[in-house]
């Protein structure tokens, strides 16, 4: 009995994510020194008390057989649901966001949660459906997606939500659904997102007047354009269906109904999402036309990176967190203070503690014979791969600055206890393989 207990675990696993976890605690009690050389927060303190329950919590999850929590993962949506709502109403705000639930200093950001009890319930339904009717499946999974996300969306945290995103579409790339729906997805979401900030571009960065863009921000001829692609869509689709027109009628309802709800979609994010909200997603082509503003925090982190070197400056001796030139420098900036502290070395370091992760999940995938566990390994992985990818790049100034957290390292009990969890998850999946075959 006790070394199938001890079995369960997978201690490498375990070693590399403490591992992140201690240089996250290191860096954000780097952050907290100022030039004087005292320490003017007690984040870390925090940060090690929700390290040392989120190790309770994933030593728990492993413990748990994950296809129990299958027959109550749609409670665990729906409650997700009702909190997201209660928080959009009763939440205060953080950082322009109405997404925080507590009192006092004490606080929970249920959107980070959620990414676990969607993930859940998205899973189960593609296990469920996986003989129903193709569109039916990717329909009704989007649905599934698109109520939390749209709720985490007007708080507004377009960047919590858009992590929901990668999580729906490689779930459901491993559940078989058909790529031209995913891909049409994809493209909506990007398209959308265009069409938000082409205005804002036009105004900010560009500096010059385009006839075409004045069209997104004109509504009467803005609705003449959506009418008019909405039209070509509807034409296409009547056409194939019922006079059996050829096939490129497909491409063209396609395409058009693209455009047609990526412009509608567009007006409902202009009208949710801040200015400045706006500006972070473009100021990274150049950081140089706000340096005192939206490009203020581009330009301070890569000047970090940069003086890190290939040593870095060594522990505790960075400049740019000291003096206070990087905002919220303990959470979506933190992968700046370590690599200015221990340099590119350093930086390979912890890309090399993230690729492993991201490899055992694989293997995770590739061996679990449950069809809900992959789809549950699918989702963690999308999320994972997701918060790396676009965190280290908005520090570097490749992506738009869109306050995601650098998982195990950047400051924050609800991220931190959301990937413990997950990890827990993990562990669940791959101890249990065995069983089932």
């Amino acid at each position: 009995m006790k070394n199938k207990f001890f079995a369960m675990f997978d201690y490498f696993l375990i070693l590399v994510v403490l591992v992140l976890v201690t240089i996250g605690v290191l860096s954000i009690y780097s952050s907290s020194i100022n030039s004087e050389g005292v320490s003017v927060t007690n984040e870390y303190i925090k940060q090690i008390i929700w390290a040392s329950i989120g190790l309770v919590l994933m030593v728990f999850v492993t413990l748990y057989d994950y296809r129990r929590i299958e027959n109550i993962s749609m409670w665990l949506y729906i409650a997700l649901i009702l909190v997201l709502i209660y928080t959009r109403i009763f939440g205060r705000y953080v950082n322009g966001a109405k997404s925080w639930l507590g009192i006092g200093e004490c606080g929970v950001q249920p959107s980070e949660f959620g990414k676990i009890f969607c993930t859940l319930f998205l899973a189960k339904y593609l296990d469920d459906s996986i003989n129903e009717h193709p569109f039916k499946r990717f329909v009704v999974a989007a649905l599934i997606l698109m109520l939390p996300f749209g709720l985490i969306l007007i708080q507004p945290d377009m960047g919590t939500a858009s992590v929901y995103v990668p999580i729906f579409l490689v779930m459901c790339f491993l559940a078989d659904i058909k790529i031209s729906y995913l891909l049409y997805i994809l493209l909506f979401g990007s398209m959308s997102i265009f069409f938000t900030i082409l205005p804002v571009w036009n105004n900010e960065i560009s500096r010059t007047s385009y006839t075409a863009i004045t069209i997104l921000t004109n509504y009467r001829l803005l609705s003449i354009l959506i009418g008019s692609t909405g039209l070509i869509a509807v034409i296409g689709f009547i056409v194939r269906r019922y006079f059996h027109g050829p096939k490129y009628t497909v491409w063209i309802t396609y395409f058009f109904s693209i455009i047609t709800l990526s412009l509608f979609s567009s007006i409902f994010m202009g009208k949710v999402l801040k200015d400045y909200q706006i500006k972070r997603l473009i100021i990274f082509m150049d950081p140089n036309t706000d340096p005192l503003g939206a490009g203020w925090n581009i330009i301070q982190s890569k000047i970090a990176i940069g003086a890190g070197g290939i040593l870095g400056k060594t522990y505790l001796h960075g400049t740019q967190s000291h003096y206070r030139f990087l905002p919220q420098q303990s959470t979506d900036f933190i992968f700046s203070i370590f690599s200015e502290e221990f340099g590119f070395i350093g930086g390979i370091i912890v890309f090399s503690l993230y690729l492993f992760i991201f490899i055992r999940i694989l293997f995770i995938i590739k061996k679990c014979p449950n069809r809900y566990g992959v789809n549950i390994a699918a989702g963690i992985f999308g999320m994972f791969n997701y918060h790396f990818f676009i965190n280290v790049g908005m520090v570097m100034g490749s992506m738009p600055i869109t306050g995601i957290p650098l998982l195990f390292m950047s400051y924050g009990g609800s991220s931190l206890l959301t990937a413990m969890i997950c990890i827990g998850l993990l562990m669940s999946i791959n101890s249990r393989q065995k069983e089932l075959k």
